[in-house]
């Protein structure tokens, strides 16, 4: 009899779980729908153009690339921007834009939607809202719940400063950045919370996508030190907060340097020495709590006083 209610009640259980799950994607779809539709204001009251001077230089890019290929987009010379001195177009952008809206207009030719470019152009920001909107549905989920997760979304979705810079027609780096920002930042969490290199290796791309997308990369090369710094400063140093921030550091260093407009900034300038600082330092306590596991506390406390005679 027992048993008999405990499976009904599990049966329920399972099914509430479902409903849930069903709902949540339900909802979470709607929120892309009004990310993407909220931003067609300007399309609808006027006509499907590129406005301001950034986004109409990032169109004339992409127009380019989709003539001439990726290796001519590397090596363009273009005469006509910052004349008369010119531009190498390859190394001087954050290619992230141009390259996503170039793969979006050569997927959905290959699949016989003849799209132009320019209107790829104008709707690859209202797009990238709503990825944007499901990432931080991800990210609040991780932190803190569903609930949480959903009304985080819902009000990336609105806010105006977030429309300002995703409104169809404005094709400028924040376009996809602020979504690359967002997902980089949840795989970090995701990985502190399972300590899977497998998200790690993720959160490594992820950084990736976000460099070649915008400057503003820095921000995440900041920040995630400053969080590893402040937990092993609050004791809080794990495995897991070994295994999300080391990869990161080294991956995702070696991968931004491949970003021709980055290079070797990447390892030589002031905004990276942070990362690098902390990087020297979970290493220390990393090596620190090693030597503490293996060795009896009587033992421990006689290598720190010898350590710390010979530094001094």
């Amino acid at each position: 009899m027992a048993s008999a209610e405990s499976s009904r009640e599990t049966s329920a259980g399972t099914l509430r779980n479902a409903f849930g799950n069903v709902l949540s994607f339900f909802i979470l779809l709607l929120i892309g729908v009004l990310a993407f539709s909220i931003r067609l204001f300007s399309v609808i009251k006027y006509e499907s153009v590129i406005h301001e001077f950034d986004p109409y230089f990032n169109y004339r890019v992409t127009q380019f690339l989709t003539k001439n290929g990726i290796y001519d987009f590397w090596n363009w010379f273009d005469d006509r921007t910052w004349y008369p001195l010119g531009r190498v177009i390859g190394g001087t952008v954050y290619p992230g834009l141009t390259l996503t809206a170039g793969t979006l207009w050569w997927l959905l030719n290959s699949l016989n939607i003849p799209l132009s470019v320019e209107t790829v152009c104008v709707f690859t920001a209202p797009i990238f809202s709503a990825f944007a909107s499901w990432a931080t549905y991800l990210l609040t989920k991780e932190v803190k719940g569903t609930g949480a997760g959903l009304t985080a979304a819902v009000l990336l979705a609105m806010v105006p400063s977030y429309i300002s810079r995703s409104v169809a027609g404005s094709y400028d780096n924040e376009a996809v950045a602020i979504f690359a920002l967002i997902f980089t930042f949840y795989l970090y969490i995701k990985t502190l919370n399972t300590g899977s290199l497998f998200y790690a290796t993720l959160n490594a791309l992820a950084y990736f996508y976000m460099v070649c997308s915008w400057g503003g990369y820095t921000f995440i090369i900041n920040l995630i030190p400053m969080h590893v710094l402040l937990c092993i400063v609050t004791g809080r140093y794990s495995s897991r907060l070994y295994i999300a921030y080391a990869p990161l550091v080294v991956l995702g260093t070696l991968l931004a340097a491949l970003v021709p407009v980055v290079g070797f900034n990447a390892v030589m300038t002031s905004e990276h020495f942070a990362s690098f600082l902390v990087f020297i330092i979970i290493h220390v306590v990393a090596l620190v709590y090693y030597v503490k596991g293996i060795l009896s506390p009587r033992m421990f406390k006689v290598a720190v006083t010898l350590v710390v005679s010979v530094g001094l």
